[in-house]
């Protein structure tokens, strides 16, 4: 985008900012950045099954981050605005990728992380263009932090 955010899209974005904060959703965040390394959905199921407390702390960092590129999406969030400061989205989507063509299968639901899919599939372009080598540098970051478990399956 080459305008300005809009007052309503600023102050939206720091109510998008502001949920982040929330103690609850920390929580998860920071258990799925140490947790969640899956290459298929059966991983995804055994580490944060669906009913457990792992699965609740997995499903609201998904959940969270597809209704904030819901929102970058449709517009109502200003893209150069969230993609200059809301990265994590594309941290959480890397993770979550091996598990959506199956997902999307088993729910019936070709719409399963579709906004995040979107929002991330644009900032690869956005993020290469101003900065060249930055996602192959943070996909090669996220390999190391993975447990030693995680990357020996």
């Amino acid at each position: 985008m080459a305008t300005k955010p809009t007052h309503e899209q600023a102050q939206l974005h720091l109510q998008v900012y502001e949920q982040r904060r929330e103690a609850k959703l920390r929580q998860a965040r920071d258990w799925f950045f140490k947790n969640y390394f899956v290459e298929n959905f059966e991983d995804s199921a055994r580490i944060a099954a669906p009913g457990t407390e792992n699965g609740a702390l997995a499903m609201m960092v998904l959940s969270y981050w597809e209704q904030a590129c819901a929102l970058l999406n449709y517009g109502l969030l200003h893209e150069d605005l969230f993609f200059e400061t809301s990265g994590e989205f594309f941290g959480v989507w890397e993770l979550a990728k091996p598990i959506v063509p199956q997902a999307r299968e088993l729910f019936k639901s070709k719409q399963f992380l579709g906004h995040l899919e979107k929002a991330a599939q644009r900032y690869e372009t956005w993020i290469e263009s101003r900065s060249p080598g930055h996602i192959a540098a943070m996909r090669q970051f996220m390999k190391q932090m993975r447990p030693q478990t995680a990357k020996a399956a």
